[in-house]
């Protein structure tokens, strides 16, 4: 994914955002980061770029001031209606496992990124 998306100068954080905001609309940062499971120093620095790249605004909630939330640009528009399919880049890559071999990775790794995020 990162060979793909290196063209356009973006990381796969940067394209997920990009991929909420396409699809979904507008999103709180707050989601996001319950969406992504990451770090807030990590979103911070990922929409911070998008930010400055044009691609996407970030403005305060109009109840609490403290919340952002993010939308995507006319240029992160463009820019994404550019992309390439990463999405159909992913069903290439799990074509011919068994459905159930996925489902067990997937929860495997859920339970161990629970884990770790309780230890933080």
């Amino acid at each position: 994914m990162e060979r793909m998306l290196r063209p356009y100068d973006l990381g796969t954080t940067q394209y997920y955002v990009l991929y909420q905001l396409a699809h979904e609309g507008p999103t709180m940062q707050r989601e996001l980061l319950r969406m992504l499971q990451i770090e807030r120093a990590t979103l911070s620095v990922v929409v911070t770029t998008l930010v400055r790249k044009g691609l996407v605004e970030q403005v305060p909630d109009h109840v609490d001031q403290r919340q952002k939330l993010l939308r995507i640009t006319p240029a992160g528009t463009a820019l994404w209606d550019t992309l390439p399919d990463l999405v159909a880049l992913n069903g290439l890559a799990f074509d011919g496992i068994d459905p159930k071999d996925i489902a067990t990775t997937l929860r495997v790794l859920q339970t161990a990124t629970g884990r770790l995020n309780e230890l933080s």
